[in-house]
């Protein structure tokens, strides 16, 4: 196997394979010059999985091969990568394979610590304990949803970095728009228990989502993160941020939005910041110590939520400004924050919430986004992922 390359890209998630693709339509000099390090067999489209959370959607819709979405042109190395060490322009793979690269694109991802809440690895898909973000247990959120008839559904949002800040609010919207059409809805108190001080950090779409709390009767208690689960007795323990102490919440059902933190072998590397996520300029995406390295995506530290909306408008950046790099060129690419959340509100409703680093709306659609509407569920659910497969993945939007 070719041990050295010009462009060497951790990670074949969204970030990787995206940048993978532009770099290859902008230069036929990369080819077979760009490696993807990415040791999972599949790739998944993860949005998806609210709306299969919700029966509205399949999950194997949302899985595709590794090999299928990988560029043409780019070589696939299906190997973990366990450590970096770049003063020597190398990557250490798990079977101590050395790998070399001119540039580095790091693209990791994020990991879902499962076993961070007490009790919660070993509920997981069983005694109406569930979770959005297990491809494994999805279908189980569903199947919990639809066959509650009484008691309380609690929803939970945890005290670190998630990928898609609101998926832990949609699918609780989603099921409570369900209780409403089965005829139980008067029967079910749904309580949302989130460690952020609000339901949305954009003041514009945070007072329209106050608004569908409201009209939902939803219970929402903010500051407040799970710590433990006792799923024998149906039992959630809270920490309340504000002031220390321990809150039980009895459910019926909880859905759980799992602790998630820098992969390990990026938070011990010399890339990582004191958090753990690459040390990256939040505009070029350039290291900040290490010319020759970038970062994009959940694994970077940038002060945006981690979003695919938010890769589609990294991966330009870093392709063009490494395209700048090798030509002695001056890099002029750069990321103003842009993240997006389309907030599923109910079945055939959503608020498209548009944003960047200032935390102000930056809506691309000629209206007012902070309006439910169905146009932007559909949007959802049937256009972004033909956009993603045939677009995104494809270096081509």
């Amino acid at each position: 196997m070719k041990s050295s390359f010009k462009i060497v890209i951790v990670g074949g998630g969204t970030a990787g394979i995206s940048v993978a693709a532009r770099l290859l339509r902008k230069s036929q000099s990369l080819i077979n010059e760009v490696a993807i390090i990415e040791p999972a067999s599949k790739h998944y489209y993860q949005p998806l999985w609210t709306l299969v959370g919700g029966g509205a959607a399949k999950k194997e819709d949302s899985e595709r091969s590794t090999v299928s979405v990988i560029p043409e042109g780019a070589v696939w190395i299906q190997q973990v990568a366990s450590m970096f060490e770049p003063k020597k322009n190398q990557i250490i793979l798990a079977d101590q394979t050395v790998i070399t690269y001119d540039y580095l694109v790091v693209a990791g991802g994020l990991e879902i610590n499962w076993g961070a809440i007490k009790g919660l690895k070993e509920a997981l898909g069983t005694e109406s304990v569930c979770s959005n973000y297990s491809f494994e247990n999805v279908n189980y959120t569903w199947e919990t949803i639809r066959t509650l008839k009484s008691g309380t559904a609690l929803f939970t949002h945890p005290a670190s970095p998630v990928k898609c800040g609101g998926a832990s609010q949609k699918i609780m919207y989603l099921a409570e728009d369900y209780f409403r059409k089965s005829g139980v809805q008067q029967n079910i108190n749904v309580i949302f228990g989130s460690a952020n001080p609000a339901i949305f950090d954009v003041l514009k779409f945070r007072e329209a989502l106050e608004k569908v709390l409201d009209r939902k009767e939803i219970d929402a208690r903010f500051r407040r993160n799970l710590i433990e689960i006792k799923a024998d007795k149906k039992v959630a323990i809270f920490e309340n941020l504000d002031t220390g102490a321990e809150e039980q919440v009895i459910y019926d059902m909880i859905h759980v939005t799992p602790y998630m933190n820098a992969p390990k072998f990026i938070a011990k590397s010399p890339l990582a910041d004191e958090n753990g996520w690459v040390d990256v300029d939040m505009y070029t995406l350039q290291h900040k110590k290490y010319a020759n390295v970038f970062g994009l995506g959940d694994s970077a530290n940038l002060p945006t939520s981690k979003t695919g909306a938010a890769i589609r408008k990294q991966a330009p950046v870093v392709a063009e400004n490494i395209i700048a790099c090798m030509r002695h060129q001056q890099m002029d690419k750069t990321y103003n924050g842009y993240s997006s959340c389309p907030i599923v509100t109910g079945y055939n409703k959503l608020i498209l919430a548009e944003f960047d680093y200032s935390k102000e709306p930056a809506e691309s659609m000629p209206f007012n986004q902070a309006v439910e509407r169905t146009s932007m569920y559909i949007l959802k659910k049937d256009l972004l992922p033909i956009m993603y497969w045939n677009g995104m993945l494809k270096g081509t939007m």
